[in-house]
């Protein structure tokens, strides 16, 4: 996997690419604010190497305010096959909306919290680069907060929601059938019942799993 990290603070950028690197995992590029990582991805995909993800600060300089998830929404819409993990000290519901209102592949929003569990935070950087998503269970319990209030889960049960919750950290259904203790197959079941009531057809293939997700998030 090769990976550009977007990051102010030396430390934590320094920090990202040792996790990454010891893993077998190649940093292409290392920049501290968004301007450099626009260009950064620029040239290398002008030399026909275009990374797999990036890993960017939501908060930059020179205003330490929207500058990271702005370059990030840029670089999706020019590169719709890079992946972009973001990451946030807080849940900042404005930002994760504007990064999940493009397309459904690829995007990830993590509390930098998240950086400390390796693990997680390796595996959500891999699910990203590979088109996946991988969205912190904070930001997920905010983002459907709010639409419950608009009544738009109404239709789900309360199993369902907490199913679709797990399914937009990135959970596989294994995973949520272990987090809930229930069998795969009752899982399979609330993900099928979660698909008919957003009228997802089974021609939307794979990528159900994030419409579903972001059909509630953008209503």
């Amino acid at each position: 996997m090769r990976v550009v990290i977007a990051e102010d603070s030396v430390l934590l950028r320094e920090g990202l690419t040792r996790l990454l690197t010891d893993r077998g995992h190649e940093v292409v590029a290392g920049v501290g604010d968004a301007e450099a990582l626009l260009k950064a991805v620029r040239v290398l995909a002008d030399e026909g190497a275009l990374p797999d993800v990036v890993v960017a600060d939501v908060r930059m300089p020179p205003t330490h305010t929207d500058e990271g998830v702005r370059a990030s929404v840029q670089l999706r819409r020019d590169h719709p096959d890079l992946g972009v993990l973001v990451l946030s000290q807080y849940v900042e519901e404005q930002y994760a909306t504007e990064l999940l209102a493009g397309s459904s592949r690829g995007v990830g929003y993590l509390l930098k919290d998240r950086v400390a569990e390796v693990r997680e935070f390796v595996d959500a950087v891999v699910r990203v680069a590979r088109g996946g998503t991988a969205l912190d269970p904070e930001v997920v319990a905010q983002l459907l907060g709010r639409s419950r209030k608009q009544d738009v889960l109404a239709g789900l049960t309360p199993r369902e929601r907490e199913v679709l919750g797990l399914m937009a950290e990135g959970r596989t259904n294994g995973a949520i059938a272990r987090q809930l203790v229930v069998s795969d197959g009752a899982v399979e079941k609330h993900v099928s019942n979660i698909f008919m009531k957003l009228g997802l057809s089974p021609s939307d293939g794979d990528h159900r799993r994030v419409l579903a997700v972001l059909t509630y998030l953008r209503s």
